[in-house]
């Protein structure tokens, strides 16, 4: 439910962005921002928020769209995008393969955006169900990690399924033809293979683990410019503040900017979450543990430990 004090902790987070001190010579010409183009993001951009806040910095704001999240971090990596959000997935492997970004914010799901899904007719009814079958995920993404997560909650070795690794484009395509059996896959692509398709769920990520996304910065801006991070932290967190209590707003700005039916996307708005907050121990843990399930499995070169790469936020400081 909406509350005043939630609207009015908005208002606080927007003024504090306005409020937070940047010295003249911290000052790039532009921030060059990456996104997958859903979300509340498009809405932000109509509202040019982040273009207000930075402004009077003398600041232009860039947006980058990308498909998802490991091209996005590559980006950050070799120096075109400063700034970014993306799933849980993608910075561990990018840290694994010495990428130079850093945890900068968080958005704590609430597990209802990305799902495992098979065709409405399929006789797979259950998690234990996807032994032996072809599964389809973004490699790297975070609904890699829910689908191991979930194999794990259901006994079934990662070795028993066939993986069928795939961009969601093509996923689309490979689900809907049946030439794969089962799809973990994020918001809106969930929500239009749930209505398009009629597809059915058999598991969201918040019956398997509770899931985080990120919003990650380059090492060498959030060294060179930390008084810029935490007024892009905090603009972000009002904007996700007023997506809250402005859903219709938020779908309409989407379905505009995507070409996604509307429906879908009310559907993927009502039930998101885009409140921006600190990275503290409960998210390092829960994204540790991540980065275990992807060692323990090979599937990362090395052990990696993702504290090391955490940006301290202080709201308001």
């Amino acid at each position: 439910m909406i509350t005043r004090r939630y609207i009015f902790a908005g208002a606080l987070l927007l003024a504090a962005a306005a409020a937070l001190p940047v010295r003249a010579e911290d000052r790039p010409a532009e921030i060059r921002i990456g996104t997958q183009k859903g979300g509340f993001f498009p809405a932000v951009r109509q509202r040019h928020t982040l273009e207000d806040a930075f402004k009077p910095l003398g600041i232009q704001i860039r947006w980058i769209d990308f498909q998802f999240g490991p091209p996005l971090l590559e980006a950050i990596n070799v120096g075109s995008v400063d700034f970014g959000f993306v799933g849980d997935s993608p910075p561990i492997f990018a840290q694994a393969g010495g990428a130079r970004i850093r945890y900068v914010a968080a958005v704590k799901s609430d597990g209802n955006t990305q799902a495992i899904i098979v065709p409405k007719d399929s006789p797979i009814k259950s998690l234990a169900d996807l032994k032996g079958k072809r599964v389809a995920f973004g490699k790297g993404s975070s609904a890699q990690n829910l689908l191991i997560a979930a194999l794990e909650k259901a006994g079934v070795p990662w070795s028993d399924i066939t993986p069928a690794p795939l961009a969601p484009a093509d996923a689309t395509a490979a689900f809907v033809k049946g030439s794969v059996d089962a799809w973990s896959i994020w918001d809106p692509y969930l929500a239009l293979a749930e209505l398009r398709e009629q597809a059915r769920v058999i598991a969201f990520d918040k019956d398997v683990h509770k899931p985080n996304a990120f919003y990650i910065a380059g090492s060498d801006f959030v060294e060179k410019y930390p008084s810029l991070v935490a007024r892009l932290n905090a603009t972000f967190a009002s904007e996700g503040v007023w997506a809250h209590s402005h859903q219709e707003e938020v779908a309409k700005a989407q379905a505009e900017a995507t070409g996604v039916d509307i429906e879908a996307v009310r559907r993927f708005v009502t039930r998101s979450n885009f409140r921006v907050v600190p990275i503290d121990a409960d998210v390092i843990k829960s994204q540790q543990s991540v980065a275990d399930r992807y060692t323990k499995l090979g599937l990362i070169p090395k052990q990696i430990n993702v504290s090391e790469i955490v940006w301290k936020w202080n709201p308001g400081s």
